[in-house]
């Protein structure tokens, strides 16, 4: 059926393509190879990262594409996922229409096209929270809960591609920035401080606590000031917000009617040889044992679900956290992007802490879902 519809509006050989297409091997890369291949932007450089972005970016895509067609108890069928596949097509054809890249003009065209794609692509995951709410609404939540296995692990592929995909085409865009930030190539920052993304995202993440209640509790972060590891700010900025966004707001509703002063959220910061690891330490009440294997699936929130067929989208990326249960699991995704992991240890009647691995090395392949 969603094959039907998707041929209704795209050519029949379109279709074929993407098949063609996603039959063929991805080729990952790894944070180091960006971070030495971008450090010297030539002409050449720029070219040859725009030929491998031309023939790698369909392939990811028409992956992705394919899988969208086939998704358990009908969530192809729902007017979200639809539309995000639509948006995939879309892709899919902008890049296989675009000619040979032969000089510094088609690349620069090329990047312009690639800088289209990712924004169209801005509102995929709260597009697909959509699609699986409106598959929540018509199913027995029993099933949903029971047997949901197989639509996580295709979320986890899903996102996980969509990260790679995002970051390879971001790296790219940015490597034409011609006054870059002292230590920066691309997306990633050389002498990256952990502790002040932390502070940063732990004052975002406040912000956002005291406009929900009136108050945030505060955050005392530990580690060494001076210490620095090369990593892309923005993920670890989301990871750390997420982690230090839930403390919080478990904190603020534990002791939110107690006479006792909220004790503090702790973030501390150890660099060890392989990994840098960043433990959030709460006291606000922990999670049930058997509340813990669903706080990294994406059916699950104990948030209120903020995402209707009425939500504005928006067109940014921020509105990713918007408390649909979607935070802790997109966080481990980013976190295992470059070999790092989340783990989160809790005990309930006291608190939780999660320990947010980062892999120093940056020498891991991208995972190729």
């Amino acid at each position: 059926m969603a094959v039907k519809k998707a041929c209704e509006s795209f050519s029949k050989s379109l279709i074929d393509e993407v098949q063609r297409w996603g039959c063929m091997k991805q080729t990952g890369v790894s944070l180091r190879y960006m971070m030495e291949f971008g450090s010297g932007p030539t002409l050449r450089n720029m070219l040859i990262s725009a030929h491998f972005l031309h023939k790698e970016l369909p392939i990811r895509i028409a992956r992705r594409t394919i899988e969208l067609e086939s998704l358990p108890y009908g969530l192809s069928q729902k007017p979200a996922v639809l539309k995000v596949r639509d948006w995939y097509l879309d892709s899919f054809r902008d890049l296989r229409s675009f000619p040979d890249i032969k000089d510094e003009n088609d690349e620069r065209d090329f990047t312009q096209m690639i800088k289209a794609i990712k924004v169209r692509h801005n509102n995929v995951v709260p597009m697909m929270a959509l699609g699986v709410q409106q598959l929540k609404k018509g199913i027995n939540p029993k099933i949903i809960y029971e047997d949901h296995d197989e639509i996580h692990h295709f979320l986890d592929r899903f996102y996980m591609s969509r990260i790679g995909i995002r970051m390879l085409i971001g790296q790219h865009v940015e490597l034409h920035n011609p006054n870059p930030p002292p230590h920066c190539v691309g997306y990633i920052h050389t002498k990256m401080s952990p502790l002040e993304v932390a502070r940063n995202a732990s004052e975002d993440a406040r912000s956002i606590c005291f406009h929900e209640y009136g108050s945030a509790p505060n955050v005392n972060i530990y580690g060494d000031p001076d210490f620095t590891f090369p990593y892309v700010p923005t993920h670890l900025h989301l990871m750390v917000f997420e982690l230090v966004k839930n403390s919080l707001r478990a904190v603020q509703e534990r002791f939110m009617d107690s006479d006792k002063v909220a004790p503090p959220v702790r973030i501390i910061v150890a660099d060890g040889i392989e990994d840098v690891t960043i433990k959030v330490s709460d006291e606000g009440g922990g999670i049930p044992r058997s509340g813990l294997p669903k706080i990294f699936t994406y059916l699950y929130s104990t948030a209120a679900n903020h995402v209707d067929e009425r939500t504005d989208l928006g067109t940014g990326d921020s509105v990713i956290m918007a408390g649909y249960g979607y935070g802790l699991p997109i966080s481990r995704l980013y976190a295992k992007y470059f070999g790092g992991d989340l783990q989160i240890i809790s005990m309930e009647g006291y608190g939780t802490d999660a320990y947010l691995h980062l892999s120093r090395l940056g020498d891991s392949q991208e995972p190729l879902p």
